[in-house]
């Protein structure tokens, strides 16, 4: 990127983020449209992000969706814009999961995956931010859209869905049915707004025939929030048949679900949600707000603390389901942007520097600041 242009770019959109909006191509703003975020410096506080919003392209601008597609088949592929890895290994290039890729001492990342937050935020809290609370608590509110004194169930209770039960609750549904084979997951659920939980394996019929004789016909919401295609038909199944809207939270790339034509044609609702539906440059700032101000919490999904060299003991606690947070709470994600670091003869994961870079940053985990490298979307 051209300096000139970069300079010009930069102050456009610190003229915008002013006034709350998004420059027009005369470089006057227009609030009403959304914006890329606030330009970042050094010591800021923010987020990686593996969904980027770059407020330019026609998703970004319309309030439809929130899935913008800068550089999306690269970030796919685990490289960045010129479809290189910035992260090497011993000489190795390692790829970036979706573009980020935080479990490593050095990462860099496009300036359309970070959102700046407040700088009193408790970093090693708010990174949740970045991937599962998220999802699942604007499953219920962004996408469901559930509405006050609904009757919701909940399929799955890790990080996803008891976010999607917290959203339930603060959306008013007045009942919150969470469903899960681990009761150790009930407690949990309770104190996040479920108003009960059911165990599948304590019944001798389908879930699905089990919650409509618990709701006399079906719920008003389901959210499924495991990735199961059997779960996301027991989950639409569970709905009322006259208006019931089940969103679909869990990922699978390569299953296909089964929905019978019947299932819709009588009234139900269908949707899938990717991040819960925020545009996550402009929302997870207000999340974080939200969080600060008492109207979210974060605190209880915390299970474990660990640090990057026990990544595999985190996993093992991950696939045992002795977790909440899923992979959130393995090595939770969050970058302050700071000095570069100094030089060591550290033979770990490392990024060679690079021309294009703009900014020097800093991630943190549990026990350590991690060096990161920030670029521009030209890069």
């Amino acid at each position: 990127m051209r300096k000139d242009t970069e300079t010009h770019n930069f102050a456009r959109r610190a003229a915008a983020i002013s006034s709350g909006g998004r420059p027009r191509d005369d470089n006057t703003c227009d609030p009403s449209l959304p914006y890329r975020g606030s330009p970042v410096s050094e010591r800021d506080q923010v987020i990686p992000l593996f969904l980027p919003q770059c407020g330019e392209c026609e998703r970004c601008l319309s309030p439809k969706t929130n899935q913008c597609r800068k550089n999306w088949a690269n970030t796919q592929m685990g490289v960045l814009a010129d479809g290189t890895s910035r992260i090497s290994c011993r000489g190795q290039q390692v790829y970036q999961f979706l573009g980020v890729s935080s479990f490593s001492q050095y990462t860099v990342v496009p300036d359309t995956s970070l959102a700046k937050i407040r700088s009193d935020a408790p970093l090693d809290k708010v990174c949740l931010l970045g991937c599962g609370v998220s999802t699942g608590y604007g499953a219920a509110l962004k996408t469901g859209k559930v509405e006050k004194d609904a009757s919701c169930a909940v399929f799955g209770l890790g990080c996803v869905g008891l976010a999607a039960v917290m959203g339930c609750r603060a959306a008013g549904a007045r009942r919150i049915i969470g469903v899960d084979v681990n009761p150790d997951k009930f407690a949990k659920a309770a104190a996040l707004g479920a108003t009960e939980c059911v165990n599948p394996a304590d019944h001798g019929k389908p879930i699905q025939e089990v919650l409509a004789e618990m709701t006399d016909g079906g719920v008003d919401y389901a959210l499924e929030c495991v990735g199961s295609p059997a779960v996301m038909s027991a989950a639409l199944e569970s709905t009322v048949d006259a208006w019931g809207t089940c969103v679909i939270a869990g990922w699978t790339e390569r299953e296909a679900m089964k929905v019978k034509v019947e299932q819709i044609l009588l009234g139900r609702t269908l949707k899938g949600t990717y991040f819960g539906g925020w545009k996550s440059v402009q929302d997870v700032p207000r999340l974080v707000d939200d969080y600060m101000n008492h109207k979210l919490k974060l605190d209880e999904f915390i299970t474990h603390n660990l640090p990057l060299d026990q990544i595999n003991v985190a996993f093992d606690l991950l696939n045992s389901g002795k977790r909440m947070c899923g992979k959130e709470f393995l090595l939770r994600r969050f970058i302050g942007i700071g000095p570069p670091p100094k030089k060591t003869n550290d033979p770990g994961p490392n990024v060679a520097s690079t021309a294009k870079t703009t900014h020097n940053m800093i991630v943190s985990s549990q026990t350590s600041i991690v060096p990161v490298i920030f670029q521009t979307t030209a890069s």
